[in-house]
């Protein structure tokens, strides 16, 4: 069933996207903040954007020292990314008060961040203003990545190698999934919904839960399903 929501909704919809702390760094002072407005915007020449409204002490460091880095963290920095969410870097060193180290850039003056999962680093290239924020646009000079968590895509091989992705409010989420599409076609030309394999493999899923339920009542499973739950949640 489908409803109306706000048009505002549509930033929360978009998400979740990776979490971007954008570190900045102008005349021997260094700031840090969550984004959750990133996006890719050109492959040649290499070009990504971050969305920052024009009164956060952040926009003003991008403007002041031309240059910016996306620091993308996991879920092990999660107290850390709604910390600095809720700091002002006018009043308050974030990356001290976070408990956070750097390490030094290969190409701007911004820190980088030890424990995330991937750095870029970019010098300023536009600026846009877009409605109530300003879209910086960076130009992508060197890339950095945890060899366990990203090669040519994330992998996703364990939760604390995946990034960290801002759902709203006070709540994030980890990828925890990697899937692929194997695309078939019928003799028309048209898409196949489900192969052979992935129905039987289906089948097989079916029965088992079948069984389940009547060895342990509907009641049983659906305490199962949630002790698994439990066990891969982790209490922060």
């Amino acid at each position: 069933m489908r409803r109306l929501c706000d048009p505002t909704d549509a930033r929360r919809m978009l998400n979740p996207g990776p979490v971007a702390i954008v570190t900045t760094a102008w005349k021997g002072t260094a700031n840090a903040a969550p984004i959750a407005w990133c996006a890719a915007l050109s492959m040649n020449p290499p070009l990504v954007g971050i969305v920052v409204h024009p009164h956060r002490h952040t926009s003003d460091m991008i403007r002041f020292s031309d240059g910016f880095a996306i620091n993308i963290p996991g879920p092990s920095l999660l107290k850390q990314v709604a910390f600095m969410g809720s700091q002002s870097g006018l009043t308050v060193n974030k990356l001290e008060s976070a408990g956070l180290e750097t390490f030094n850039p290969l190409m701007i003056d911004a820190p980088l961040i030890e424990g995330c999962l991937a750095w870029i680093e970019c010098t300023l290239q536009d600026v846009i203003r877009t409605g109530d924020h300003t879209l910086f646009v960076g130009n992508v000079v060197k890339v950095q990545a945890d060899d366990e968590a990203y090669a040519q895509e994330w992998l996703l091989q364990s939760r604390e190698s995946s990034p960290l992705t801002f759902i709203g409010g006070t709540h994030y989420a980890v990828i925890g999934e990697r899937l692929e599409a194997v695309v078939q076609v019928d003799e028309h030309g048209a898409l196949v919904l489900e192969t052979v394999e992935e129905r039987e493999r289906r089948q097989e899923e079916d029965a088992v839960a079948s069984d389940e339920a009547k060895q342990e009542g509907d009641e049983g499973v659906i305490q199962k399903r949630r002790s698994e739950e439990q066990e891969h949640r982790t209490v922060f």
